[in-house]
C-alpha cells in the first residue's frame, strides 16, 4: 500500500481528479465507493481490472519461502505441453511485491470454492499432496468453470484458456504436475499461492496471468457472477441508474458489503423482498459494487467493539470531493490501517486534525453501531452521516473542566468548607483525565454510570450503545433514559453484597457530573418530551468558585458557610431552582424537596456514623429504592424528628448554636415539603429517586474540609513557633 506521500507523487491532482467521484457524499455507499477507489489506487493502481484484485488477501505471504507455486505451460506449439526448460513444469519460488499485479490474485472468500482468478490461495501449512491437488485444479477446475469458459468463448484470446482445459484431460500431465509439486517442496508443508505461467510464442517469455487480458476478463466475470447469484438468486441484475455514480448501467442486487448492510438474506429488513428483483430497490453497477467491496480494509480499520456491538466511525469530507480532500482522507485511512496505537478512530481523527489543521466542520463521519446476531445477519441502529468530531471532543473537554473548575465540585484554597459534591482522583468521572476522549468514544463513559449488563447478552436496545451513538453523532439523549439507568445502577450498588460498600456517593456524583456535561448549552446532548423534565436538560451555570473566604461568608451570611453553599447550589442548578417553580407542568419544587430530604438524610446519617458510631444510619434506613411519593412525607417527618433529637442532645452536652442542627437544610425542607403537599406530587419515580440520591450525596459531603482545617492549624502553629 502506498504511503500518503507516495500517493501524492503517483497521482498528482490532475490525475487523481479523474479517478475519484466529484459529487458530495450522500450515502454510506458513497463513502464505501470512495474508500474502495483510494484503496485500489494505493494497492493495485488504476486500470480496468484493478478493483477486482485482492492484494491484501495474501500480503502475509510476501517474501516467505515456498509462497508461490507456478505451473508452467508451453502453448507455443500445436500441442500444449508442460514447460521443459531449466525452471521446469513446476516452479516454486517466493511471492514478492513486484509479482502482486502479475499473478492477478482475486480471492473468493468461500470455504470450499476456488478463487475467482486462476491464481488460488491455499490454506495455512497445506501438505504437499493438497498443494499438488490445488495446482492441478488450475487446469481441471478453473479453466473448465462455466463462467470462465463463457468468457473465453467471447474473447479473442479465449483459445489460451481452452488449451489449458484441454491439457486437464491428460492424466499423464496431471500426474507430472503432482509429482513435480511434491518433489519441489521436498515433502514439506507450505502456505502458498498457486498460479500458472504460459508461453504463447516459440521464442517468447513465459507470461503471468495478470499480463494477459483473457485471464483478467475471466477473473472479472467470475467475480461479477457472484454479485447476481448470491443467496440463491438466479440473476439479480438489470438496467438501472447506479445509486453511486448516477450513470445508467447494468446493476446488480446481491453484491457483497463490507458491513453486511445490504444483504439479500435480511428479508426481515425489507418485507416482501424478491431477491431476483433486489437490483431494483438497491441498484449498484457491477464495477461500483466491486469497488465498494474493496473498501473493507479501510472500513474495518475505522471500527471498534464495545458492549458486544461493532461501532463504525468512517471519516469523509463534507461537500464536493477534491484531490486535496482525497489526500487528507487517505492519510487518515492509511494511519488507521498501519498504526499500532490502541486508539479509537475518533481519537486518531482528533490527533490528525490537530496536526494537519483540518477543519472540524468539513470533516464528517458516518456513525453506526452494528449488533451481529448471526454470522452474516446484523442489526444496524443509530445510523447517521452527520457525525462530527466536535461532539465527543467537546464533551470530553466539558466534563474535564466541570469537575476541575465548577463550584459544584471544587472550592478555592481559602475556603474551609467542602464543595457541594465530592471528587476523587480514583474515580475517572470525578477527576480530570487525558483519557476522557477515549472514555467517551469507547462507551466506557456510560458504562461507569448506567446499569450494569453482561456484554455477551447485549442487544440492539442496549441504552449504553444508544447513548454512545447519540454522542458520536451529536444527537440528544432522552433524559428519561438517563434517569432510569442512573437509578437502576444506584440501587444495584446499594444492594451489593459487600457490607463495606455503603452509599455510592461517588457514583451519584459521577452521574451528576455526566448529566451536567451532557446539558452543556453548546452541545445540547439532552432532550425530553416531558415539560416537567425540561429543566434537567438545561446547563447549570456554576461559578468557578461558589463562595469567598470563610471569614467573608460568616460576615455576609450571619455565621455559617453551609447555608450559602446550599442556596447557591440550588439556585444555579436549573432542575432545582425556585425560579422555575411556576413554569407550566413544573415539578421543580417537588424535585427540590426530594433533594433537600436526601440532603438531610445524608447530613444526619453522617453525624450518626461519625459522632454516634452507629452502624446503621438514616442513609441505610431510607435507601433510594424505598423512596416513593407516598413515603416522602413519612420519611421527612421521621428525619426532622431525628434531627431535633440530636439537637437537644448536643445542647444538653454544652454545645451552643442558634436554631436546630442542620437548620440550613431543615428550614428549606419544611418550606418545600408543604408546598405542594407530597400527597399531591406528580414527579415520576426515577426523577424523585435520582435527586433524592443526589441530596444524600450532598448531605454526606456537607461538612468542614478537615484536611484544609488541619493544614491551617499546622501553618498557624509553625508561625507561632
Amino acid at each position: 500500500m502506498l504511503t500518503p506521500n507516495q500517493l501524492r507523487e503517483k497521482y498528482p491532482p490532475e490525475t487523481l481528479r479523474e479517478e475519484i467521484p466529484e459529487s458530495p457524499i450522500s450515502s454510506l455507499r458513497g463513502i464505501q465507493y470512495l474508500y474502495g477507489k483510494l484503496y485500489t489506487l494505493a494497492t493495485t493502481g488504476g486500470g480496468e481490472y484493478a478493483p477486482y484484485l485482492t492484494p491484501d488477501a495474501a500480503s502475509d505471504l510476501i517474501d516467505t519461502d515456498d509462497s508461490l507455486v507456478v505451473v508452467r505451460i508451453d502453448l507455443s506449439s500445436e500441442n500444449p505441453q508442460l514447460a521443459d526448460d531449466k525452471k521446469g513444469a513446476v516452479w516454486v519460488t517466493r511471492y514478492a511485491d513486484d509479482l502482486v499485479q502479475k499473478v492477478g490474485h482475486c480471492k473468493y472468500p468461500a470455504a470450499r470454492g476456488i478463487d475467482h482468478s486462476v491464481t488460488h490461495q491455499a490454506g495455512r501449512n497445506s501438505d504437499p499432496e493438497k498443494l499438488a491437488r490445488y495446482a492441478k485444479e488450475r487446469l481441471t477446475k478453473w479453466a473448465t468453470d462455466e463462467v470462465v469458459t463463457d468468457a473465453a468463448a467471447t474473447h479473442d484470446d479465449g483459445w489460451i484458456i481452452r488449451e489449458l482445459a484441454e491439457l486437464a484431460e491428460s492424466e499423464k500431465v496431471l500426474e507430472a504436475i503432482e509429482n513435480e509439486v511434491i518433489a519441489s517442496l521436498g515433502g514439506e508443508s507450505a502456505t502458498s499461492l498457486l498460479t500458472v505461467q504460459v508461453k504463447l510464442e516459440t521464442d517468447g517469455e513465459y507470461r503471468w496471468p495478470g499480463e494477459l487480458d483473457v485471464f483478467n476478463e475471466a477473473m472479472r466475470q467470475r467475480k461479477l457472477s457472484k454479485l447476481v447469484t448470491k443467496n440463491k438468486a438466479d440473476d439479480s441484475s438489470g438496467a438501472a441508474t447506479d445509486l453511486v455514480t448516477g450513470t445508467q448501467s447494468r446493476t446488480v442486487g446481491t453484491s457483497e458489503d463490507p458491513q453486511n448492510y445490504f444483504l439479500g438474506k435480511q428479508r426481515e429488513t425489507f418485507p416482501g423482498l424478491d431477491i431476483e428483483e433486489a437490483w431494483r430497490s438497491h441498484p449498484i453497477s457491477e464495477d461500483a459494487a466491486v469497488t465498494v467491496m474493496n473498501a473493507e480494509t479501510f472500513v474495518e480499520a475505522c471500527t471498534y467493539r464495545t458492549f458486544g456491538a461493532k461501532v463504525y466511525y468512517l471519516p469523509y469530507f463534507f461537500g464536493h470531493q477534491t484531490p486535496e480532500k482525497a489526500y487528507e482522507l487517505y492519510e487518515l485511512l492509511y494511519s488507521a490501517v498501519n498504526e499500532d496505537e490502541d486508539v479509537t478512530p475518533i481519537e486518531r481523527a482528533y490527533l490528525n486534525s490537530r496536526e494537519k489543521d483540518i477543519s472540524e466542520t468539513d470533516l464528517r463521519f458516518y456513525v453506526s453501531a452494528v449488533m451481529p446476531h448471526q454470522m452474516s445477519r446484523y442489526d444496524v441502529f443509530g445510523e447517521t452521516l452527520n457525525g462530527q468530531l466536535h461532539y465527543p471532543k467537546e464533551l470530553a473537554l466539558t466534563h474535564n473542566q466541570l469537575v476541575t473548575n465548577a463550584s459544584a465540585f471544587t472550592t478555592n484554597a481559602e475556603n474551609n468548607w467542602t464543595a457541594p459534591l465530592p471528587t476523587n482522583e480514583n474515580w475517572a468521572l470525578l477527576s480530570e483525565t487525558d483519557d476522557r476522549l477515549n472514555s467517551v468514544s469507547t462507551g466506557w463513559y456510560f458504562h461507569q454510570t448506567f446499569a450494569e449488563r453482561d456484554d455477551e447478552d447485549a442487544d440492539a436496545d442496549d441504552p449504553r450503545i444508544e447513548a454512545l451513538v447519540s454522542v458520536l453523532s451529536g444527537n440528544a439523549i432522552a433524559v428519561d433514559v438517563l434517569l432510569e439507568e442512573y437509578v437502576a445502577r444506584i440501587i444495584d450498588e446499594e444492594s451489593g453484597d459487600d457490607e463495606f460498600d455503603g452509599f455510592p456517593s461517588f457514583l451519584v456524583a459521577s452521574q451528576f457530573a455526566q448529566l451536567c456535561a451532557l446539558a452543556d448549552e453548546n452541545l445540547k446532548l439532552l432532550t425530553t418530551t416531558d415539560p416537567a423534565k425540561e429543566p434537567i436538560t438545561r446547563q447549570p451555570h456554576y461559578e468557578q468558585i461558589i463562595m469567598d473566604t470563610l471569614e467573608t461568608i460568616i460576615a455576609t451570611d450571619g455565621g455559617h458557610p453551609a447555608g450559602s453553599k446550599l442556596e447557591s447550589f440550588i439556585n444555579e442548578t436549573p432542575a432545582l431552582a425556585p425560579s422555575r417553580d411556576d413554569s407550566d407542568g413544573s415539578v421543580t419544587a417537588e424535585r427540590r424537596g426530594a433533594f433537600l430530604l436526601g440532603a438531610l438524610v445524608g447530613d444526619v446519617g453522617s453525624y450518626q456514623e461519625y459522632s454516634e458510631d452507629r452502624s446503621t444510619t438514616l442513609v441505610d434506613q431510607y435507601p433510594v429504592k424505598s423512596i416513593t411519593r407516598s413515603r416522602i412525607k413519612k420519611v421527612a417527618q421521621e428525619t426532622i424528628a431525628k434531627t431535633l433529637t440530636y439537637t437537644r442532645q448536643e445542647k444538653k452536652s454544652g454545645q451552643s448554636y442558634p436554631g436546630t442542627k442542620a437548620d440550613h437544610i431543615v428550614d428549606r425542607l419544611r418550606e418545600t415539603i408543604l408546598n405542594p403537599d407530597p400527597d399531591d406530587w406528580e414527579i415520576d419515580t426515577d426523577d424523585l429517586r435520582f435527586y433524592y440520591a443526589l441530596g444524600v450525596t450532598y448531605g454526606m459531603n456537607d461538612h468542614p474540609d478537615w484536611g484544609k482545617l488541619q493544614s491551617d492549624e499546622t501553618d498557624e502553629s509553625e508561625e507561632e513557633h
